[in-house]
């Protein structure tokens, strides 16, 4: 394949191509291979630009025969070495799927072996290392589609092991290619979170995709301590250290993006489980319109967030989306002549113009430290990552009624759960009262996938849990539910969006908050006020066809 069609993809620049080419001459292997293995290109741009390169039709796992065509002439172990399988014997013709339609040598061989022409397919490497398995399952060694080579290394058992030959493993190639592999697998699948578990007699590999975990190919048990000790060094943590947790970052190139990887490690019983949370800056959005607000929520937020000073409170379990809805309101009111200064744990996206920390315990930097030293810095606006204590919470509502924008999270099951929270950490009733703008409670739903939705007739959910309060209708009595293709890998979902309960801090609420009211009555005078709930928010993501009730149940509590 020429460089100019390469470079023509906008995928892989002229430095990209040089360092390919250097790692080429050291090891004699195609360039296109050395690609994806390195990371610069994925599986599916490459399958597409040979495609068009070789003008070879793709043929995919699922248009495999159940049986190979009776190919006595050939020893099916040359099928494995050669990336080739066959497909079909139809009028004389041999109908074969190649990684590599351009190996000439190979399909000569195959055509003087059968005497037969053959008709090119294009396919994945894996799928047609997959298909052999299954075709030869006696005749050809079980599959390994990542680390298949790494039988040349002799493994010992984990008590056996020293530093330094965990160093040697984790540096040869085939260790290299299969955690190259998992992480480039796990971006293509739009997984937000790798996890990697030892167990007693087997490795298990899950990614996190749209919020559920989904287990993947994984690798024999016996190279764990290979394949960890791999994604320690890239994370620059100590490889000896087994016994305690520890944390790192990855920075690293792949499939074209710039992609940050936080590494957690943990002992467990059969060694160390390690996670990898992706961090994908190209696939960042922190706009507000893009999160899913409804538009009568969007605009009350964005009166909110344009107030010159006070608190607003996002609130919900971990992973519902709060540090990017706070990072959307942080770029709705970035402005050159406005003083933004963040204080995170950790900080997961860099936005432009704005002061962003990292709080670090160990050395005495905690949210309580931080935010006395970031009110000292004339700020504007300050967002704290998490109010996690009475002392972080007091300074907070001091700095949010002495002129300055507070944002800030809290864990909590809705919005009006989050003025008991701060009741409860010792904060004084009037200043909540005098500080407090709004508080957000928000979900995430995992969207339908618009390929194979279909529709369906539901009911009213008995006991009220599907009426409104506010005139907003129940379920829906036409819906849609998950069914699972192709473009979803057969979940039946694609992305997520949120679900949102915003509550506007008015006079009403105001009064309840100074007499230390209960969340319920809180909770029943916004409803009465015009507030939306959680559910009565994902009913309406139900009746725009977004999401299933199954999954507005799933993620809401019972009201």
């Amino acid at each position: 394949m020429s460089q100019s069609l390469l470079l023509g993809t906008g995928k892989v620049s002229t430095d990209d191509l040089r360092k390919v080419q250097r790692v080429q001459l050291e090891r004699g292997e195609a360039l296109e291979r050395l690609l994806v293995e390195l990371g610069f290109l994925s599986e599916d741009d490459l399958l597409q630009l040979l495609a068009d390169y070789y003008q070879t039709p793709i043929v995919h796992a699922r248009d495999f025969p159940k049986e190979p065509p009776a190919l006595a002439t050939i020893n099916p172990g040359f099928f494995r070495q050669a990336r080739l399988c066959p497909l079909a014997l139809q009028d004389g013709q041999l109908l074969v799927a190649m990684a590599d339609p351009g190996d000439l040598g190979v399909i000569e061989a195959v055509e003087k072996a059968t005497r037969c022409p053959l008709v090119l397919r294009l396919a994945r490497e894996r799928d047609i290392l997959e298909a052999l398995s299954t075709y030869y399952a006696d005749g050809v060694t079980g599959d390994r589609p990542v680390g298949e080579d790494v039988g040349e290394i002799e493994y010992l058992e984990e008590d056996q092991e020293d530093v330094e030959h965990l160093r040697d493993l984790a540096s040869e190639a085939p260790v290299i290619r299969l955690v190259n592999a998992l992480i480039a697998r796990a971006l293509e699948q739009r997984a937000s979170d790798i996890h990697i578990e030892p167990f007693e007699k087997e490795l298990r590999i899950r990614y996190r995709i749209d919020g559920i975990l989904h287990d993947v190919e994984a690798p024999p048990r016996k190279l764990q301590a290979a394949l960890i000790s791999r994604v320690k060094l890239m994370a620059k943590l100590n490889i000896a250290e087994r016994r305690l947790p520890q944390d790192g970052r990855i920075k690293l190139r792949m499939l074209g993006r710039e992609i940050d990887l936080r590494v957690s490690s943990l002992p467990t019983l059969y060694g160390e489980s390690v996670v990898l949370r992706i961090l994908d800056r190209s696939s960042i959005s922190v706009t507000l319109d893009s999160l899913g607000f409804p538009t009568d929520t969007l605009v009350v937020f964005d009166q909110l967030i344009n107030r010159p000073y006070g608190m607003i409170l996002v609130t919900g379990p971990t992973g519902s989306g709060k540090t990017t809805t706070l990072y959307g309101a942080l770029d709705k009111i970035n402005s050159p002549d406005k003083k933004i200064i963040t204080i995170e744990d950790p900080v997961e996206y860099q936005l432009g113009g704005v002061n962003q920390i990292h709080v670090k315990p160990q050395i005495g930097l905690t949210f309580a430290n931080g935010l006395r030293s970031i009110v000292r810095q004339d700020p504007d606006v300050i967002m704290v990552g998490e109010i996690r204590d009475y002392e972080t919470a007091e300074i907070a509502v001091q700095a949010a009624l002495t002129g300055h924008l507070v944002f800030s999270t809290l864990h909590t099951n809705d919005a009006a759960g989050a003025v008991s929270r701060l009741l409860e950490m010792g904060v004084e009733d009037y200043l909540l009262a005098s500080s407090l703008l709004g508080i957000m409670a928000q979900r995430l739903v995992r969207t339908l996938c618009r390929h194979c939705r279909r529709p369906v007739e539901v009911g009213l959910h008995p006991g009220g849990n599907g009426k409104s309060t506010n005139g907003g209708g129940g379920i829906p009595t036409a819906a849609y539910e998950a069914q699972g293709c192709d473009e979803c890998a057969m979940t039946g979902y694609r992305g997520r969006s949120g679900i949102f309960e915003l509550m506007s801090v008015n006079e009403g609420v105001r009064q309840l908050i100074l007499k230390r009211s209960s969340a319920d009555l809180i909770k029943n005078c916004a409803v009465s006020q015009g507030m939306r709930t959680l559910r009565e928010d994902g009913w309406r993501t139900v009746r725009e066809g977004t999401t299933t009730v199954a999954e507005v149940l799933r993620v809401t509590q019972d009201e």
